[in-house]
């Protein structure tokens, strides 16, 4: 599953969980509001289901980096406000259960000409990413979120670094990564090179999936492990954000509630089930196409409310995000 940390909902929400209505109401004027409905016609659009869909999306600013951080991190040039990752949020009915669904940004679709999904946001922007979701899994969109890489790095520096192990040394020469085997505390900017890494297996984009949810799960530990950098947290990831005008600061707060509560939702993470990974599109290069039953089987079940019937496994991605990034998530 794709989570560049940029677009780490759970992380987010679970934050903004200790934060308290005043400060998360004070930080939501920094929120850049857009209307990623305006333009779709309702009938051309999915119905309506029980719970809640929202779509979550990680993109590449880079506006508000210094030359600095540019160099070190490896993040020269320009970003293309592309859709970097991709989510799929549905909140049941009944608020106790939650499923996190992962969409690959090199999903092949149709905007309408052929194109990889993550171009639906830097050719026609959040309306044209909604409706291109909504058709690829026949769901109604009710909110949108987007947040960038400058928020994600300046959140894990606001809490003093995460903590990430590895059994084996990890090096990227295209993010900069360079970590020893072993457990290590990596900066906003180290975390990010952690994220964006691609060549450190065979699985490429694939296998960065479940370093992401590793880092979700230390981003959002470690926050509510320390609460007085909780408001700080909260601001570097809120001031980073846009979304439509419905997702205020009540919204936020009754999520993270839900989510980070007392009782705490049940989380679910899952992929979109795929039939090629590297599908070469004459245009495009290499695609991503989905496995079309099991992909609709999967939004169906969203659809009627219901649980994922997918087997957890030994990893991150079966992990509520505040358990600790210990030794059994190594990779």
């Amino acid at each position: 599953m794709r989570f560049r940390i940029a677009a780490t909902l759970a992380a987010l929400l679970l934050t903004i969980s200790g934060v308290g209505h005043a400060v998360v109401s004070k930080v939501e004027n920094g929120v850049e509001r857009v209307d990623p409905f305006a333009g779709l016609r309702d009938q051309d659009r999915p119905d309506g289901d029980p719970g809640l869909n929202l779509l979550v999306i990680g993109t590449d600013t880079r506006d508000g980096l210094t030359d600095e951080e540019r160099r070190a991190y490896h993040l020269g040039g320009e970003g293309c406000h592309c859709a970097d990752s991709i989510m799929l949020v549905h909140l049941s009915a009944t608020g106790d259960r939650a499923s996190i669904v992962s969409l690959p940004r090199d999903t092949l679709t149709a905007l309408p000409e052929p194109a990889k999904l993550n171009a639906a946001l830097s050719q026609g922007g959040p309306e044209l990413m909604v409706s291109a979701v909504e058709n690829l899994t026949d769901l109604r969109i009710d909110h949108y979120l987007e947040v960038n890489f400058v928020s994600f790095m300046r959140a894990v520096d606001a809490v003093g670094g995460v903590e990430v192990c590895t059994p084996r040394p990890l090096q990227d020469e295209k993010s900069g990564l360079d970590l020893p085997a072993g457990t290590s505390t990596l900066t906003g900017g180290e975390a990010l090179q952690y994220a964006r890494a691609r060549t450190v297996d065979p699985t490429a984009d694939f296998g960065r999936m479940q370093r992401q949810q590793r880092l979700l799960a230390a981003l959002a530990t470690k926050a509510l492990a320390t609460p007085a950098r909780i408001p700080a947290t909260a601001e570097a990831l809120l001031t980073s954000v846009r979304a439509d005008s419905g997702f205020g600061a009540q919204e936020m707060l009754d999520l993270a509630e839900i989510l980070a509560g007392p009782n705490r939702t049940t989380i679910d993470y899952a992929s979109v089930p795929v039939a090629d990974r590297d599908h070469t599109h004459p245009d495009l290069g290499s695609t991503v196409l989905w496995n079309e039953r099991e992909a609709a089987a999967l939004f169906t079940t969203l659809k009627k409310d219901l649980p994922l019937p997918i087997p957890k496994t030994p990893t991150a991605a079966t992990t509520h995000p505040t358990q600790p990034a210990n030794d059994t998530l190594c990779e």
